[in-house]
């Protein structure tokens, strides 16, 4: 194999994973603080974190979410599958402007933030829905695995209104 076609390959591979990140919803959060729930011996405590989110297609929503995170030695190298308990809170944090799509109900269910919490095949995601009889948003954060799911959920409305700083 020449180097020119290995090149090519992975500048194909970078552009295709450059594309994913760009369209994929917000997939990280910014972590707040935490707090220590579990003292282990060896490795990171067990803790509660918390973490922020605004909404990719909604400016002025923020969603800030509570979730455990396993400590210990597996944890500490990210190979300890996280419980899946969280909680969720949204608030409107400027002026917000609904597009289209989610007001006529075509985004219903669409996951604006997803975390792994085990090395395979579990992951927490909040997605969003839109109740236009209330005008709200509705934001619910749950639990998911490959082969069976969790009926852990947590969700938080909000209202949308006029905004006055």
């Amino acid at each position: 194999m020449n180097h020119d076609h290995v090149n090519n390959r992975m500048g194909v591979t970078a552009v295709l994973l450059a594309a994913m990140l760009m369209l994929s919803p917000s997939l990280h959060a910014e972590e707040i603080g935490s707090v220590n729930t579990k003292f282990k011996l060896v490795g990171a405590n067990d803790k509660i974190v918390v973490e922020a989110f605004d909404d990719p297609l909604v400016p002025g929503a923020t969603c800030h979410l509570s979730r455990a995170k396993t400590g210990g030695v597996s944890g500490s190298f990210g190979l300890a599958e996280d419980t899946s308990d969280a909680s969720i809170s949204c608030r409107q944090t400027g002026p917000i402007s609904l597009p289209n799509a989610i007001k006529s109900g075509k985004l219903d269910g669409q996951e604006v933030f997803k975390k792994s919490t085990s090395i395979l095949f579990k992951s927490l995601q909040v997605v969003r829905f839109y109740d236009a009889k209330r005008n709200t948003l509705i934001y619910l954060s749950y639990s998911d695995k490959l082969v069976d799911g969790s009926p852990k959920n947590s969700i938080s409305t909000v209202p949308v209104m006029s905004w006055r700083p």
